[in-house]
């Protein structure tokens, strides 16, 4: 796969379609890769250019080290998008990746359409609580991880049913750097957009899981009363929802291109 220089981080990414059409950028979760976009890619490639790429510190990108910042993840997408001389797209990301969404509508207003924030938060978690986690994954790597996130990711009747696509998404993550996943978490330790909701005036979806005991429906909430040009789209699922109800996400985001 292609990869390209963001500051100190090698940024891997995919492309699918053609390059003419509109551009969506996906940005993936904390501990995933641009792989977990798989049924929206193939949704969407007919009509737009899709960019992909997997979060520093994730996937088959480079994991400097950190602790990073949310703005270095935002800046990553900048740059990406200039590599590709991409002037304007919509972005779409979920927890982490919907964080950093919030913060290119903040600085980076001019290009993107359409933001589309997923299972996410203006400030994720607590910092004491993500500093802990960043520590116990630097000593002890990530299978302790791994082995609970799909509890955290997805309900229990998805778990039971699709077992192959949790393995393969819980191994990815045992298999993913210690250091790049910390480096992140400290990066969430930090990142909290409450205060600068109200500045954001490109047109914004919230996607909100029902079921997601991470980034709840509250959560959502609060962005949408505080964002102005937002609305709120509700879907049965839990943090992952992008997998754990594909057919519901992609219509939501269909609702958001239009």
């Amino acid at each position: 796969m292609p990869t390209f220089t963001s500051n100190d981080a090698e940024i891997n990414y995919a492309t699918f379609g053609d390059a003419s059409k509109p551009a969506i950028i996906f940005s993936n979760s904390l501990g995933t890769n641009y792989q977990m976009w798989q049924p929206q890619i193939n949704f969407f490639k007919k009509d737009y250019f899709i960019v992909c790429y997997d979060t520093r510190g994730h996937g088959a990108s480079s994991a400097p080290q950190g602790p990073y910042s949310l703005e270095q993840l935002g800046t990553d997408v900048v740059n990406l998008l200039d590599h590709l001389n991409v002037a304007k797209a919509s972005f779409c990301g979920i927890s982490m990746g919907g964080l950093t969404g919030q913060w290119l509508a903040i600085h980076h207003p001019e290009r993107f359409n359409h933001v589309i924030v997923c299972n996410t938060a203006a400030k994720i978690g607590q910092e004491q609580a993500w500093l802990e986690r960043a520590q116990l994954v630097r000593q002890q790597g990530l299978q302790p991880i791994a082995a609970t996130a799909a509890s955290r990711w997805f309900t229990e009747s998805f778990i039971q049913s699709q077992v192959a696509i949790v393995r393969n998404l819980s191994n990815n993550l045992a298999a993913g750097s210690a250091d790049g996943y910390a480096s992140c978490c400290e990066a969430l330790a930090k990142a909290d957009l409450r205060e600068d909701l109200k500045t954001i005036h490109v047109p914004v979806i919230v996607i909100a899981g029902q079921q997601d005991p991470v980034t709840t429906v509250a959560d959502a909430q609060y962005m949408t009363a505080r964002i102005p040009n937002s609305q709120l789209i509700e879907i049965n699922a839990s943090h992952i929802s992008n997998i754990e109800s594909p057919e519901a996400f992609t219509q939501a985001l269909r609702t958001a291109f239009n």
